[in-house]
């Protein structure tokens, strides 16, 4: 028998006896708690792997029908389905009873949804990088962890990433609520064929990182985004007015740069603080708390239903008075909700735009395709860009 300390023994007088019973029964209470969680644990993991059984038993059906299909050897077998993890994911959040919150459930989800659709058919995903940007950020939110993210340095590198099949599906920023519209996004689409077949939103927390190695006392440099310290400008007026503000190509960019710098440091997002081990010393230092941004994923594939999408088109206007007025008239007439319209450039014309405008309800819907075909004899050119689910988480 070991021997008790002198405190120890002080500690086991002063305790009645009432007390010693009472804390071997919430002892006793707590193993019976640990050894039901043991239970559980062991339930949810045979569970989790049924189901990655499943998915393989359906990637094996749909190679099997691309195999046997007549263009065998020019088709590939589609593995993601936004439509119906949308619907999945909805499904989730509708059945849920707590304690957990529905949209941390539904996170849950999408990373048990990553992982089998991993053992389907690995996805590599090109975004708008470095590592550590909220793009990055979007796409981890979207496709889950497993998926395999590749950086890239600019918007028209993940489109020709995309294009040339070398990575099955790419996102990028499209619209931010403070800072408005991704100009490099919509041109992307002037002169490319692909498909937007998602959304992501992302509310924007930015953080105040510095390094292990980092002398806060000794600040003369303070790394982000420009729009990173647009975003925080007030709240760096107030605490850090003399401090040196440096705009650099992205937040990751930020954050790698306090690795060899001791007197910096950066603003960004939790993947970026992740990714390069920094320290928050603030956190949610945006001005604007309800600041997002939204992100398209794009891919090839049209999109079927999910019961609750968005549609994407590009309209080339007749130059005369009154066009754009002509064109959002049977929006109005069939019931369609416009949600958004932008303006870009019709190049190489000259004074000629091209409008983008993303309205409620799928290609599918009677209402939408109403509109549209009324739309069309009315414009030099319409493409539809797109119907896919709307963001769900």
């Amino acid at each position: 028998m070991s021997e008790q300390s002198p405190e120890q023994n002080l500690d086991n007088l002063n305790q009645t006896p009432a007390s010693v019973s009472e804390a071997a029964t919430d002892k006793e209470f707590l193993n019976t708690l640990r050894q039901s969680i043991d239970t559980v644990d062991c339930e949810i993991q045979t569970l989790i792997n049924n189901r990655a059984k499943i998915a393989q038993q359906v990637a094996t059906v749909k190679k099997n029908h691309v195999a046997n299909s007549v263009d065998a050897e020019k088709t590939n077998p589609i593995f993601y389905r936004p439509e119906r993890e949308a619907q999945v994911l909805k499904a989730v959040m509708e059945r849920n009873t707590g304690p957990i919150a529905d949209e941390k459930m539904a996170r849950l989800f999408r990373e048990i949804m990553s992982v089998c659709l991993d053992l389907e058919a690995p996805q590599r995903i090109a975004f708008l990088g470095p590592v550590g940007t909220f793009t990055h950020a979007a796409a981890l939110k979207h496709f889950g962890k497993a998926a395999d993210t590749v950086p890239l340095n600019t918007i028209t590198d993940v489109f020709r990433e995309v294009e040339a099949g070398t990575a099955m599906y790419g996102v990028v920023p499209v619209e931010n609520s403070s800072e408005g519209v991704v100009n490099h996004t919509l041109d992307g689409f002037l002169s490319s064929t692909l498909k937007i077949i998602g959304e992501v939103e992302l509310p924007i927390h930015q953080n105040f990182l510095v390094a292990e190695h980092t002398k806060i006392d000794g600040l003369s440099r303070i790394y982000s985004h420009q729009q990173s310290l647009a975003q925080c400008r007030h709240w760096l007026d107030v605490n850090y007015p003399n401090v040196e503000r440096v705009a650099v190509s992205s937040n990751g960019e930020a954050a790698r740069r306090l690795k060899n710098e001791w007197h910096s440091a950066a603003i960004a997002g939790d993947v970026a603080a992740a990714e390069y081990d920094l320290h928050k010393l603030y956190s949610n230092i945006e001005d604007n708390p309800s600041n997002t941004t939204r992100f398209l994923i794009i891919g090839h594939e049209a999109i079927a239903p999910s019961g609750q999408d968005k549609t994407s088109i590009m309209v080339s206007a007749h130059d005369k008075a009154g066009a754009l007025i002509e064109i959002l008239k049977p929006l109005s007439y069939h019931g369609v909700s416009m949600t958004s319209i932008e303006t870009r450039p019709e190049r190489p014309n000259k004074w000629a735009y091209v409008f983008f405008i993303d309205m409620d309800g799928h290609i599918e819907d009677a209402n939408v395709s109403a509109a549209i075909a009324d739309i069309r004899p009315l414009v030099k050119d319409l493409r539809i860009l797109g119907s896919y689910p709307k963001a769900v988480l």
